[in-house]
């Protein structure tokens, strides 16, 4: 069994920062891309922020320059360091990671975390 545990969200006024965590435990055999997607109300799930395994990053428009993703390989974990928030920043926040769960299986498998709520006042 994999889980991906995010922890971070919270409630912060606007121009403040947050930092959201993810660690993925259970068995497997590596973490590939981990990334950070953001859901708001009424709204489709939207990608925030990737990274590869091997440091990589992509991210969205609307948080280049305020946003940093970063990851702890041995720790298999990710992170997103939110500065200079937004009240359109508001959303629900997923961890997601594509992982490789053992070597008996073919290819890779898609997990997402259970979520944790950013909300910024204006």
């Amino acid at each position: 069994q994999v889980q991906l545990v995010e922890s971070g969200g919270g409630l912060v006024q606007a121009g403040g920062s947050l930092r959201l965590s993810c660690a993925a435990s259970g068995s497997f055999v590596r973490v590939d891309a981990m990334g950070w997607y953001r859901q708001a109300p009424g709204k489709q799930r939207d990608l925030v922020a990737t990274i590869s395994s091997g440091g990589s990053t992509n991210y969205a428009d609307s948080v280049k320059g305020r946003f940093t993703i970063s990851r702890d390989n041995p720790k298999n974990t990710v992170y997103l360091q939110m500065n200079s928030l937004k009240p359109e920043d508001t959303a629900v926040y997923y961890c997601n990671a594509i992982i490789k769960t053992s070597w008996s299986t073919v290819g890779l498998s898609e997990y997402w975390g259970q979520g944790t709520q950013v909300t910024v006042s204006s």
